[in-house]
């Protein structure tokens, strides 16, 4: 049997608030193995984005343990291994549309050479050809949170993680994004795992874990 992909035990996250310390994730284990597909889903507040974080290797636990058996030590994490799209586009703001997503490919040490091409490839599949050489501020919050999608997935990591990547998108568009991340996931033989509050995207993955007050049910 493979080894899973990344694994959590008894894992919490707290923060503190002035004198008060606030659990945003409570004793949570579990494990993603290969090919997955796994919606999260859960009110806002509910710990969903942290879990992300912590999978992601961009936050560290308050106790518990995070290890990443099938990809490698923390230290050693690249985007062509683990992927984020995040809840709010980060885009670096003096980069275009383009360079943002070279960008995630340069970071993995892959070939200057194949890095604007395989950027090109993933906007149009996203349907952003046409926007490659604009700026972040030239982009409406849809468009931003699709450029993420396609900065996530240029490097065909092997775990795709999305938090809310059709909050800000209509119907027909978050469909398209859905169907591309599925899409990706299945010809990079990657685990996909969304948090969502879209149950008609929930529905599309095979497994759902529910959260609520930090703790995975």
């Amino acid at each position: 049997m493979d080894e899973p992909l990344v694994a959590l035990e008894k894992v919490s996250r707290y923060y503190r608030r002035g004198p008060v310390e606030l659990a945003a994730l409570e004793d949570v284990t579990c494990q993603i193995g290969t090919n997955e597909r796994v919606a999260i889903v859960g009110p806002s507040g509910s710990g969903k984005s942290t879990l992300l974080h912590l999978i992601a290797g961009l936050d560290s636990p308050s106790s518990g343990v995070v290890s990443w058996p099938g990809l490698g030590p923390q230290t050693e994490l690249r985007p062509d291994q683990i992927s984020l799209v995040f809840q709010m586009p980060s885009l670096l703001p003096n980069l275009t549309v383009l360079e943002n997503v070279e960008l995630c490919w340069l970071l993995s040490k892959r070939s200057e050479r194949e890095a604007r091409p395989a950027a090109l490839e993933i906007l149009e599949r996203l349907g952003l050809s046409s926007i490659s050489n604009k700026l972040p501020a030239e982009l409406s919050g849809g468009q931003m949170q699709r450029v993420a999608a396609a900065r996530a997935l240029v490097c065909q990591p092997r775990l795709i993680l999305a938090d809310e990547p059709t909050g800000q998108l209509d119907r027909s568009t978050a469909t398209r994004l859905v169907e591309v991340l599925i899409e990706s996931a299945a010809d990079y033989g990657a685990a996909l795992i969304v948090a969502t509050h879209d149950l008609e995207v929930a529905d599309r993955m095979e497994t759902k874990w529910r959260m609520a007050h930090g703790k995975l049910e």
